[in-house]
């Protein structure tokens, strides 16, 4: 049967993923294995005697050569089986999928919040180029990329909940005195809208505020400064020097032709900003106590 152009491309692109996959699968594994520590040590706990931990590193397969603990490394990720957590002892992945909405609730939210401000004034500054809105675009930029997530959530617990006692304690997705809403989504605000329970919706998005700013300050950054190049681009690009000669309106000119072409390379930068935040927001979960 023939095929066509656009799976062969997908067919090529999966195999050549396939060799950076298994690095990752060997690297990661090396790694795990070369580390300082005995988890069997750290299962069988402080109190624990020599034969105790020779049975726990016997159970979890610790006392086989690299090779078989390779072979059975892959064949357990082939199934799934992605081991327990040291800290909670429960299966990996029934951990990530329950902590993983959380995350995604938080990651999401700050996105949406870095999109609202960051395409906005990445046109404002390159049409308005060497004004003072380009300028406070470069600065917050700077400040995004330069200032540690960890650092700007301490600052901002520091003055809206200490100083001014606008937002309520840092600890966790919702506040004690709420019950959680009934889980459809895994999103604390989204599942109490749609519980009806406007109360407990506000309450969670209280909780959601200053972990988001403090993500989306962040994310922000690398979202602004493409915004702004890819509209500079579009905007010396012959089309708008046609356009413009023609005798279209600049709002026309800016949101109807310069907007949609320097959309492209920067929903490319959402996806990897996505990708990575999604893995970078542990420090804003630690300071918030969020449980993701």
């Amino acid at each position: 049967m023939p095929v066509g152009p656009r799976t062969r491309l997908i067919l090529q692109r999966v195999l050549q993923a396939l060799p950076a996959l298994l690095g990752v699968v060997v690297v990661s594994f090396i790694l795990t294995r070369a580390l300082p520590g005995d988890p069997a040590a750290y299962f069988a706990g402080p109190a624990a005697t020599a034969e105790s931990i020779a049975e726990i590193r016997t159970t979890l397969g610790l006392d086989r050569s690299w090779p078989e603990q390779f072979v059975v490394y892959v064949v357990d990720l082939l199934q799934g089986d992605l081991g327990q957590s040291l800290s909670t002892g429960q299966p990996v992945l029934a951990e990530l999928l329950r902590r993983l909405p959380a995350s995604l609730e938080l990651t999401l939210t700050a996105l949406l919040l870095s999109c609202l401000i960051a395409l906005p004034l990445g046109i404002a500054a390159a049409v308005h180029q060497g004004s003072w809105i380009d300028h406070a675009c470069r600065v917050l930029v700077t400040a995004g990329v330069s200032l540690p997530t960890f650092f700007t959530g301490i600052a901002l617990v520091y003055v809206f909940y200490y100083l001014l006692g606008w937002a309520p304690s840092p600890l966790g997705r919702l506040d004690f005195i709420y019950l959680s809403p009934p889980e459809v989504t895994g999103f604390y605000v989204l599942d109490a809208l749609l519980a009806g329970d406007t109360e407990t919706a506000w309450g969670a998005l209280r909780q959601l505020a200053l972990p988001a700013i403090t993500l989306a300050l962040f994310t922000l950054a690398p979202l602004a400064r493409m915004a702004r190049a890819a509209m500079l681009q579009a905007l010396s690009s012959d089309y708008i020097r046609t356009a413009r000669a023609a005798g279209l309106g600049e709002r026309q000119i800016v949101y109807g032709y310069a907007f949609r072409n320097a959309m492209l390379p920067v929903v490319t930068t959402l996806g990897m900003v996505f990708s990575f935040t999604l893995g970078a927001n542990v420090l804003v979960e630690k300071v918030f106590a969020w449980p993701g």
